[in-house]
């Protein structure tokens, strides 16, 4: 089954632990700090591939995770750094936050291969930490921690044409006339399940992509039947042919049916509807009596709304080329730039924020400050000590929360209070 959506949960590598020890040689009973910085977390790569069609390989396994950075050690080793994950996605596939649904990356154009996660930053050893009043220090900094999303994977369709239509009026049988894609063509009112692309050539080199989109059926822009998932290929095409059945050989009424997919469009994306179009009135060779009066009807309809209008049949293929070289001729009019999604929301901003801190006044006046990050450092830090003390400051100076606490206008004397401690604030 052609799979065009996905939704899974990637994660980067944590970075690795800084490392804690000592030189310890035969005659250098005193050395000095050693401990080895930890490694980088892998990053999250997905990479627009040409040998890769749909989305299926992320159908049955929902859960991707690069590999962590490994810690630090002893002798000023540095830890390995962990590996890239790299997936493999069509040209054409849209990354968005799952929760927000923002645009992440658009795996079009230009854009073939996108860091979408980076890896944690590997953790200081402790090495870095020794100063003229502290030459010892027992303090290492941990490794960075991965960043974890879902995401929504959205394959859109990269065709210059999009042909749109009702089920069973033709589109299968005409994409086969004028491309070499071979779809599965039936009476089938259930119509193709998935899109299907075929390169038109024109004398002159003037041929173009050509997507066959599934049939449409009213109700398709809220969802109804499989709507969105059909609706979401027309996003990227520059042109529409709207293929009816001008025989009326179900006993649909080809103005109407029109109108019909217009308002899906419209209710779908405002955008859609500024895209030039042109009607392929197609079985004409199946029209009983006055044909010209048949087609008529749909020109007065729709050519003063400067709507071209094509009698067509896709299967003797009467009227076929006339067609393709109006909508070659649209094509050499417009703006070939490929419709590419500018992202619009950024994990590891959005990820770190969330990690940041808050600042607010108790009834007794404290100052207040909570945290992840303020958390997980009260979590390995030795406050009691006087070096654990003055490695906790270093860490609430660099982090600037003293910074916010002085623009909240703390005092020397006030207290500041953190998950259960409590202190002094002296400047």
């Amino acid at each position: 089954m052609f799979a065009d959506r996905a939704k899974i949960i990637i994660k980067s590598g944590k970075g690795g632990n800084g490392h804690v020890s000592f030189r310890r040689e035969k005659y250098v009973p005193n050395g000095g700090p050693d401990g080895g910085d930890g490694g980088k977390g892998g990053d999250i790569v997905f990479l627009a591939d040409d040998g890769v069609n749909t989305l299926s390989d992320y159908r049955y396994k929902h859960k991707f995770a690069a590999q962590g950075g490994q810690d630090g050690g002893k002798k000023n080793c540095h830890g390995k750094n962990g590996e890239d994950l790299v997936l493999k996605v069509p040209y054409g596939t849209v990354i968005k936050d799952a929760e927000s649904g923002k645009v992440i990356a658009d795996m079009s154009g230009d854009n073939t291969r996108q860091v979408i996660l980076k890896g944690g930053r590997g953790g200081q050893g402790n090495q870095h930490y020794a100063t003229s009043t502290m030459q010892a220090p027992k303090y290492a900094q941990p490794g960075q921690e991965a960043i974890e999303i879902e995401v929504l994977l959205e394959l859109k369709v990269i065709a210059d044409v999009g042909l749109i239509g009702f089920p069973n009026v033709g589109k299968s049988t005409l994409l086969s006339r004028v491309t070499n894609a071979q779809p599965k063509i039936a009476n089938y009112h259930f119509t193709t399940l998935s899109p299907n692309l075929g390169v038109v050539d024109l004398d002159g080199g003037k041929g173009f992509v050509i997507a066959d989109i599934p049939g449409l059926i009213e109700g398709a822009s809220e969802g109804i039947g499989l709507g969105h998932e059909f609706l979401r290929h027309i996003e990227r095409t520059r042109v529409l042919i709207h293929l009816v059945d001008a025989a009326s050989t179900e006993g649909r009424d080809p103005i109407a049916d029109i109108y019909a997919i217009n308002k899906e469009l419209d209710a779908y994306n405002l955008d859609l509807m500024k895209k030039p179009q042109v009607i392929a009135a197609n079985k004409i060779d199946a029209i009983y009596g006055d044909e010209n009066e048949v087609l008529q009807k749909i020109k007065d309809e729709f050519e003063i709304k400067g709507i071209k209008v094509f009698p067509v049949s896709a299967v003797s293929g009467k009227g076929v080329m006339e067609l393709l070289y109006y909508v070659s001729s649209l094509l050499a009019q417009m703006d070939d730039t490929p419709v590419v999604y500018e992202p619009e929301y950024d994990p590891a901003v959005m990820f770190f924020k969330q990690e940041s801190y808050t600042i607010e006044r108790a009834d007794d006046a404290a100052f207040v400050v909570e945290g992840p990050k303020i958390e997980k450092m009260l979590g390995y830090t030795n406050i009691d000590s006087e070096k654990g003390f003055m490695f906790f400051q270093k860490f609430l100076k660099e982090q600037g929360i003293l910074k916010d606490l002085e623009e909240r206008g703390i005092q020397d004397g006030d207290t500041v209070r953190m998950y259960g401690h409590e202190f002094d604030y002296y400047k």
